[in-house]
């Protein structure tokens, strides 16, 4: 349940329009609804902002749509990331204002959205492979409520792809750069800009890029400050740390 859920209720019932029974009864739930499978953390919005977030990968279906109905039961928003067709049906029978995002693999449900957005977080990638993970983070960012720009394909194998966006990455509050293979977008870009920098490897390559390890240790390793690296593929990480980067103060 998050705060605006919350208030909602106090509204209705000083309007008399909920019962006390009925708040108290929804009020339950906080700040966690045990499931046989899963112990949903109805408090999370209280804490951090946003809902807990539902990692697709290894739930079935059916379980993620169990988790992703009491989420909803409190809250305005969901988001459920590396989510299959299969899952993205499961909670459009829920809620069949669920969107599903194919190249992030992320299904979103938004309600009572006004549609305004904090700041700027610019994503990068140095390759089209690379798309997906910035999906998710771009999903992820926005629905968190920043406002969010991607530029693709902009590599060092082609510097001037890169320099050509020189006015943009300053323009940025915060900045995300996704690559795989050598790794290198995020020093480059961090030699060119004083902004905030998220860095985030994937795991496209050939065989001795580890899946993805080379990237993660060429990033760890970066010249340039100001550089903090999130885990191989993790779009979703390197999404939220932007976005609270990007409202902080706000």
């Amino acid at each position: 349940m998050d705060l605006e859920t919350v208030r909602q209720l106090l509204e209705a019932v000083q309007a008399g329009t909920t019962g006390i029974e009925e708040a108290l009864t929804r009020l339950k739930s906080l700040p966690f609804d045990p499931l046989s499978y899963a112990t949903v953390d109805t408090h999370r919005a209280l804490r951090q902002g946003f809902p807990e977030v539902i990692f697709c990968e290894g739930k079935s279906p059916e379980q993620v749509a169990g988790i992703a109905e009491r989420l909803l039961a409190g809250s305005s928003r969901l988001l459920a990331t590396r989510a299959t067709p299969v899952v993205y049906e499961r909670i459009r029978a829920l809620a069949a204002d669920a969107v599903f995002h194919e190249e992030a693999r992320a299904v979103t449900v938004r309600r009572g959205d006004d549609g305004r957005r904090a700041g700027r977080v610019l994503i990068l990638t140095a390759g089209t492979a690379d798309i997906p993970v910035a999906e998710e983070a771009a999903v992820t960012a926005d629905l968190f409520g920043s406002n969010v720009e991607t530029v693709h394909d902009v590599g060092v194998a082609g510097l001037h792809r890169l320099l050509a966006q020189t006015e943009r990455l300053r323009g940025a509050r915060v900045l995300v750069a996704v690559a795989g293979m050598d790794g290198v977008l995020p020093s480059v870009v961090g030699g060119l800009t004083d902004r905030p920098l998220i860095a985030v490897p994937t795991s496209v390559g050939y065989g001795a890029s580890l899946a993805g390890l080379a990237a993660l240790l060429t990033m760890l390793n970066s010249c340039a400050a100001g550089v903090a690296v999130v885990n191989i593929d993790n779009g979703f990480g390197a999404g939220v740390l932007a976005h609270r980067i990007n409202t902080l103060g706000a």
